[in-house]
């Protein structure tokens, strides 16, 4: 027997609906900051540091995620310009929020005059944690599934009940696609937090940025809502393998060019103190 789906609707107040796409990405971010907050005051940071940090970066890490999205939807955005910001019914792309952070954290480290690199070493861990959780909101709305399977695949699988009744989506079953990305940044993360200290500062974004990647550019080739450049080539897949490339060289780079420190070895690091520190021998 087959049961309902999970209802996207979390809430019902009058007319105002709260979904659990935005409780769950909002409880995405709330973790990820208490984990970038405990490692950043290690190394030396102020709490409001970091908290200034989280919130330029997430409000333009929404919009730019969302413009991404619509910009590859254009014909039907143009003629619902109301739908444009309604994020909390999904659609918004990883990829252009993960490049108007960057972009902003960036900045605003300049601006700080702190090296963005080590930034990026102590919030990479957050961000892919977070993008583990924030899946689940995916999984709410019935989005980002794979193709089609049959239930006996999706229980010979292991999982739990309710995960199978929710890939029940329109009169078929599909592969849960938000789970092994979930699964696979999750596992993300317990890697970069148990090498990070082991690292050259900017290492372990690199190796963020190969992980994460790997994982996507294969999980995407399962999912039936892709955006697509033409009918061939998968946008997410084609950034992934840019990033994967960018990670491989900065790596490269911070170990055998720069020889930067070791991520445990220093302190708030300003532009000149990460000329100063770099590996003297």
């Amino acid at each position: 027997m087959i049961m309902s789906y999970i209802d996207p609707v979390a809430i019902q107040l009058g007319g105002l609906s709260i979904r659990w796409y935005g409780i769950i990405i909002a409880t995405a971010i709330l973790i990820g900051y208490a984990v970038a907050q405990k490692s950043a005051r290690h190394i030396g940071f102020k709490e409001d540091d970091i908290v200034n940090l989280l919130i330029v970066s997430v409000v333009v890490a929404i919009i730019t995620a969302r413009l991404y999205f619509v910009l590859f939807h254009l014909d039907y955005y143009s003629q619902n310009l109301l739908e444009i910001p309604m994020i909390w019914q999904g659609g918004i792309a990883i990829h252009g929020g993960l490049l108007g952070a960057f972009a902003m954290g960036t900045y605003y480290c300049y601006r700080r005059n702190w090296h963005p690199l080590q930034v990026a070493d102590i919030v990479a861990p957050s961000i892919i944690l977070a993008q583990g959780i924030g899946r689940w909101g995916n999984f709410m709305n019935h989005e980002a599934h794979g193709g089609p399977v049959t239930r006996a695949f999706l229980e010979n699988l292991s999982l739990p009940n309710f995960i199978i009744e929710n890939m029940y989506i329109d009169g078929q079953y599909y592969h849960p696609a938000f789970l092994y990305e979930s699964m696979w940044d999750v596992l993300g993360f317990i890697l970069l937090i148990t090498l990070r200290r082991h690292l050259r500062v900017g290492e372990t974004f690199g190796l963020y940025l190969i992980w994460y990647s790997i994982g996507r550019f294969f999980i995407e080739g399962l999912r039936t809502d892709s955006l697509m450049i033409g009918e061939v080539i998968r946008v997410a897949q084609l950034m992934s393998i840019t990033l994967i490339i960018v990670g491989i060289l900065l790596i490269l780079i911070q170990r055998f060019k720069v020889k930067a420190p070791l991520y445990r070895e220093v302190k708030v690091l300003s532009w000149a103190q990460y000329e100063k520190s770099k590996e003297r021998k």
